[in-house]
């Protein structure tokens, strides 16, 4: 009934595994989403009766016989588990039947177990929140402390599962890396430390939440951590990196995939070149820096990036010094179809996703460990609320450089 965590780890790869238009926690519910309700119509059951299978107590409201078939149908689809048969001992003597608040007698549909199964990954910080997202389906009846504990066991099971799944099979092509800081308590105070995500981009265009995980700092050494573990779980070089101005990361990049081609955020680096600007000088900067990544091609690009360089370099020099600290970085993207321009130029991606994150964790204040905020966040991803569309223009994605060159010989 309750997986180990090894166990998890062994189905991750057919359960983590997201197929053409099914978001990862769908797929991977439509398989376990039985284990799931099972183990809280039976939690429901022992929390009546007040005594496990079998158990002899002077409080017992009643005993089971046997099991009875019910089918439901969530918005994950339908699922067939067995509720527990239980007759009650009423106040005349009599024996009666035990109704289940998840599985009423006739009801077939269940919008309660839809929205549990979301809550578990917001309210399943603390035992105490998971309660509050239990109470709608328990109205009121009493869930044991060690019935919720095992609910969140199979819950960060699970995201430990995806967190060493193989990604062998995987072929990304690109990736977009950033981070974001949350509140989080850390040696009893609370401390906003990053979590760096990183998500890639399929040759068939979809875009996958890699990796996620929490750093003490945002620095090349934690970076490089990151990209080492996607290595040895088996991703291969991706042809792109788009990525921020932090130079850990850069520098991570270059030591673990040194292939990789790294495109320099627009809007970081406009942000940075206006920062280096007087305001009243702030819009001429940017209306010259659009001509730089918003060309029609690469050659225009170069032009218009020197003749931008020359210019500022005369006018304000703190802006050229900028400028030039991205170099060529800044137009990578102009190697790629034109189709995938807007997606390629900017860590968009990942910046919508970790507004996401802020959004969700705004009310939390802080989360009382690591783990704690990694699943919480996670689920924001998995479940489908945070979703990860196509890049436009994937029909035009090039072959990886290595299969040009097999081609050719």
């Amino acid at each position: 009934m309750h997986g180990t965590k090894a166990a998890a780890v062994k189905q991750s790869k057919s359960l983590l595994v997201v197929g053409q238009g099914q978001d990862l926690l769908t797929k991977a519910l439509q398989e376990r989403v039985n284990g799931f309700l099972q183990e809280f119509v039976i939690s429901e059951a022992d929390a009546f009766l007040n005594a496990l299978s079998y158990q002899r107590t002077s409080s017992r409201q009643g005993y089971r016989h046997g099991t009875v078939s019910r089918e439901i149908t969530t918005s994950l689809g339908k699922t067939t588990l067995d509720r527990p048969r239980v007759k009650v001992f009423t106040d005349d003597g009599r024996l009666g039947e035990w109704q289940s608040s998840l599985l009423p007698r006739y009801g077939r549909r269940s919008h309660a177990v839809d929205a549990t199964l979301m809550g578990l990954y917001f309210g399943g910080v603390n035992t105490r929140k998971v309660s509050k997202a239990l109470r709608p389906l328990f109205k009121g009846s009493p869930l044991s402390k060690s019935a919720i504990s095992r609910i969140i066991v199979r819950i960060r099971e699970y995201f430990d599962a995806w967190r060493e799944r193989d990604l062998s099979s995987e072929d990304i092509r690109y990736l977009y890396l950033d981070g974001t800081y949350v509140p989080m308590r850390c040696g009893n105070k609370v401390t906003k430390l990053p979590i760096l995500a990183v998500i890639g981009v399929r040759a068939s265009g979809e875009k996958v939440l890699l990796d996620l995980d929490t750093r003490g700092e945002e620095s090349e050494e934690a970076w490089k951590g990151i990209l080492q573990g996607l290595a040895r779980r088996g991703l291969q070089q991706p042809e792109l990196a788009i990525i921020d101005g932090n130079p850990g990361l850069s520098n991570a990049l270059g030591k673990v995939w040194p292939k990789t081609e790294r495109q320099r955020c627009i809007v970081h680096k406009l942000r940075n070149l206006e920062s280096h600007a007087p305001k009243r000088l702030r819009e001429e900067v940017k209306a010259d820096f659009h001509t730089i990544v918003y060309a029609d091609d690469l050659s225009s690009a170069r032009f218009a990036y020197d003749r931008v360089f020359k210019k500022w370099k005369k006018r304000w020099e703190p802006v050229a010094r900028s400028l030039a600290e991205a170099g060529e970085e800044l137009l990578t993207f102009y190697s790629y179809p034109s189709t995938q321009w807007k997606s390629l130029r900017t860590t968009n991606a990942v910046e919508r996703l970790n507004g996401e994150f802020k959004r969700r964790t705004k009310t939390q204040g802080s989360f009382p460990t690591e783990s704690s905020v990694l699943v919480v966040l996670f689920g924001l991803v998995a479940s489908g609320m945070v979703r990860l569309r196509k890049i436009p223009g994937y029909k035009d994605m090039p072959p990886r450089r290595q299969e040009k060159l097999e081609r050719s010989v």
